[in-house]
């Protein structure tokens, strides 16, 4: 029996805990004496404080924690068993936190459908420090002017819209309540990861001594994706008397999530009306700059209360609020529905307040209640990971698809002209922009929800005139997509970046990350082979492909002394470099990601343009502006792209990389702790990254995580370089030696490159840090302005194509599973160029089913598979 002890913190009892633990094979653990509350039966008291003892030493021991009197009620095996499974479906908060913390637990909280993003604060909140209740509506943007140091700076914004998520009580007329630490006994918030359902549970015990228990549960409806819920229930305890129940739809809102932001213009709206009627409340308004307009309603109604006779509604302040009081007894509940529906003039043909209005006439708790159950039971049975023998990797890997479908499922309609920004709709850093990280999301979509990934697409070809334009204005040809994109596809990175570590704004370079128009072509021919959906590359891909290629050969500048090509004033992945040192000119020359990827694709392009018929070659020439002869000198670009490759066979990031001073990356740690934000460190010290062999994030390497492994051999063999046998482990020391994960994806692709140069330890420690990396918020605050959407794609990746060993590279299915030592099996299903695959993998063994006849590949050999019969393969 472990014992807490007084004397110490919560936080250092755990860490005794563990310790005390560690290397007992332990299955579960049982706590005693544990809080009687009905929201959880592991809660205990300690030193004036309270903690979910058992959701702490889960997620840190990663065994189910049970309270004794239900071990008694139900025995230890069922009690076991009841709170596995309740772990592995619930994302739960418990306690009261504040500044960035709470800002990140509304983040992993969302709730959503893909057209809007309702982040998880309490629906008593206003915008504070501590509480952040943003709405966002898919490409809703606006761009404002706002004058930096003298010069006018221009950006664009996905919008936060007005809250109507709002909802409080007040008890004898006194002000409405406020989250306030002084006034909550008991916060405890719990998502459903099965149902869609945030339920939100408070004990509250105000200054005047009345006592109440509030529940609010919120649920976004998934079909009719303008819709959402929210149910208020309200227990008075200890007092009979008079409530006030307060609904209110609040234009005033600004853009205020990301501090590092304020000193734009933040207010992206105009309100020009509001309205009421009866039970229902209206607030219209527009965007100041893309005059995209709004319609937001309301109604309020009541199983228990007849609200329309009770009602009153006052505006004030661009926020209209319906107000009503009632007469309350003790252990009574109170119960309120408020259905929102929210309307844009951007997907949305009809009159808006006509369709707003017929909208909320049909909407009801009980209908998105049955909705949201039956929309994410599709989606578990579809698209569901299961990870037998750890429940927390289970847990947030049910939590990364949970937020791929709230940033995208309305995308599936094909009504929507827009895409899934890097910061899902969950906040708004990066503006809410699109960047290259659909990279990183793509095949989960094209796997399980190809009209999602289409669309994902189709947002890049309807803005292919923006990058033509974009590549014009840099005197280059063809069609150069903007690093961060968003209403238009017009470039959205900023001139400047605020440093946070020394307060200045540094010049900001990010767009010459030209490598997105690489990411761009990559997704369109990934999504073609995986969803064999050939119409498409017909339609619309050839065409983006030629242009994408026609900017590349406009790149490329041909040095005849040497015969090879060079690319110059690019920026790889890695973003810490910028130019060369004290360089004049910005941008780098031949960044290797950059240019291995050129060459890739321009044998890839060649090869489908070979066999396409000539009428959809033409077509697609037409559009593009290109013609047969590009196809030449694709090809010569193709064999004599310079690379800079040392005596050791070590890849260089770019022309002049070994040049640069070596980094002492111990002494750095020594005087500030965290160094993966190295860059701002160094501008800090009048410094720049530009000079040191550092990096952000996978860079040299990224086209072994992007391709396999043979492909990137192909290109550098076709560049005329030869590598040592022992090249990959090599440089793979190398440059973890040189990186500081500053960014999230940095984890990701060293975990993959770790796996396949067979460090699994290594491995295993990225992909899980990468995988609690949101609900930890390892960055130190970023989770705050919204989740990262892209490390949460490529988690789901790395569990079924690194772990799981499934890939899709050949048109023929190659399984080589190399599981984690701590899963016992993995079980998933996908589909592959129309075939519907269900896999179950243990080590040494795996049981495949398909509902065709179709052949795979085990671990280098080869198999029959027959339709709908389970294959058992063993394995070495």
């Amino acid at each position: 029996m472990i014992t807490y002890n007084p004397k110490f913190s919560i936080g250092d009892n755990l860490e005794n805990i563990k310790a005390a633990l560690t290397g007992l094979p332990i299955d579960a653990a049982i706590i005693e004496n544990s809080l009687n509350y009905e929201f959880s039966d592991t809660i205990i008291g300690i030193n004036h404080q309270k903690i979910d003892i058992g959701l702490a030493i889960a997620n840190m021991m990663n065994v189910p924690v049970v309270n004794l009197q239900t071990v008694k009620e139900i025995g230890l095996e069922k009690a076991v068993e009841q709170k596995a499974e309740y772990l592995k479906w619930h994302l739960d908060y418990y306690g009261e936190y504040s500044g960035k913390r709470n800002y990140g637990q509304e983040a992993m909280l969302t709730i959503g459908n893909g057209y809007f993003g309702l982040r998880g604060a309490y629906v008593e909140s206003t915008a504070n420090k501590d509480n952040y209740p943003g709405m966002y509506v898919a490409g809703v943007y606006n761009q404002l002017t706002t004058n930096i140091n003298g010069r006018d700076v221009v950006n664009e914004d996905l919008v936060n819209l007005p809250n109507a998520q709002y909802i409080s009580f007040g008890v004898d007329h006194q002000q409405p309540f406020t989250i306030k630490k002084e006034d909550i006994q008991d916060i405890y918030r719990s998502l459903n990861l099965k149902t869609g359902v945030l339920t939100t549970t408070l004990h509250i015990q105000l200054s005047t001594g009345h006592i109440l228990e509030v529940r609010a549960t919120k649920v976004a409806n998934m079909t009719n994706w303008h819709r959402y819920s929210i149910k208020y229930e309200l227990k008075p305890i200890n007092f009979s008397g008079s409530l006030q129940l307060y609904s209110e739809i609040d234009g005033s809102v600004i853009n205020g999530n990301v501090d590092r932001y304020k000193d734009f213009n933040q207010k992206h709206i105009d309100i020009v009306g509001m309205s009421a009627h009866d039970n229902q409340i209206s607030l219209s308004g527009q965007t100041k700059t893309s005059k995209v307009d709004f319609v937001i309603n309301s109604k309020l109604t009541s199983q228990t209360v007849d609200v329309q006779k009770l009602i009153d509604t006052t505006t004030e302040n661009q926020m209209i609020r319906q107000s009503l009081s009632i007469n309350v007894e003790p252990g009574q509940s109170y119960e309120f529905e408020k259905c929102v529906t929210i309307f844009t003039s951007q997907n949305s043909d009809d009159n808006l307040e006509t369709a707003a209005q017929n909208e909320l006439n049909d909407s009801s708790l009980e209908d998105t209640l049955a909705d949201s159950k039956k929309f994410w039971g599709n989606v578990w049975n579809k698209s569901d990971i299961q990870i037998q023998n750890d429940i927390t990797s289970q847990k947030l890997t049910r939590v990364n698809i949970y937020h791929m479908l709230v940033t995208s499922a309305a995308l599936a309609s094909g009504k929507l002209d827009s895409s899934v920004g890097a910061r899902g709709l969950h906040g708004e850093a990066y503006r809410g922009h699109i960047f290259w990280d659909v990279t990183f999301d793509l095949p989960f979509y094209a796997i399980h929800y190809p009209a999602i990934a289409k669309q994902c697409l189709l947002y890049r070809y309807n803005r292919i005139g923006e990058a033509r334009k974009y590549a014009t204005s840099e005197d280059k040809q063809g069609a150069m997509y903007p690093w961060q994109s968003g209403m238009y596809g017009d470039e959205q990175s900023q001139f400047v970046h605020l440093n946070p570590v020394s307060g200045e704004w540094d010049p900001d370079n990010s767009r010459l990350q030209r490598h997105v128009s690489l990411s761009v072509a990559y997704d369109v021919i990934n999504y073609v082979h995986i969803t064999g959906d050939h119409d498409f590359m017909q339609k619309y891909g050839l065409e983006m492909l030629l242009s994408i290629c026609k900017f590349w050969v406009s790149m490329a500048d041909y040095d005849k002394s040497a015969d090879r090509y060079d690319i110059r004033h690019v920026m790889g992945p890695d973003e810490f470099h910028e130019e060369y040192p004290n360089a004049d000119d910005h941008g780098l020359t031949n960044n290797a990601y950059t240019n291995i990827m050129v060459s890739w694709l321009f044998d890839k392009v060649a090869g489908l343009v070979a066999n396409q018929k000539a009428a959809v070659v033409d077509s697609a020439n037409k559009k593009a502006g290109t013609d047969n002869e590009l196809l030449d000198k694709m090809s010569d670009i193709a064999h004599k792209l310079r690379l800079d490759i040392n005596e050791e066979g070590i890849i260089g990031q770019f022309s002049g990389y070994f040049n640069l001073s070596k980094l002492n990356f111990d002494s750095y740690r020594k005087k500030y702790g965290d160094i993966s934000r190295i860059d701002r460190l160094l501008k800090g010290e009048g410094k720049s990254p530009d000079s040191y062999q550092v990096a952000k994030q996978a860079d040299t390497l990224m086209a072994y995580y992007v391709l396999p492994f043979n492909e990137v051999q192909n290109v550098i063999t076709r560049l005329g370089y030869e590598l040592p046998a022992n090249f990959f482990t090599t440089n793979l020391r190398f440059y973890l030696d040189r990186t500081t994960h500053g960014s999230t994806l940095s984890r990701i692709v060293y975990s993959v490159l770790d796996e396949m140069d067979g460090n699994m330890d290594q491995s295993w420690q990225l992909f899980s840090t990468a995988l609690f990396s949101d609900y930890y918020d390892i960055q130190g605050g970023t989770t705050a302005e919204g989740i990262h959407l892209g490390v949460m794609g490529a988690t789901l990746e790395i569990e079924t194509k690194c772990y799981g060993g499934v890939r899709f590279d050949t048109d023929e299915l190659s399984i080589n599973p190399h599981l984690p030592s701590l899963w016992q099996k993995l079980s998933f299903k996908q589909t592959y160029q129309g075939i519907n695959y269900k896999f179950e993998i243990a080590h040494h063994r795996l049981i495949i089913t398909a509902d065709k006849d179709t052949h795979v590949k085990v671990a280098d050999k080869a198999y029959s598979i027959s339709k709908n019969k389970p294959t058992e393969i063993s394995y070495k």
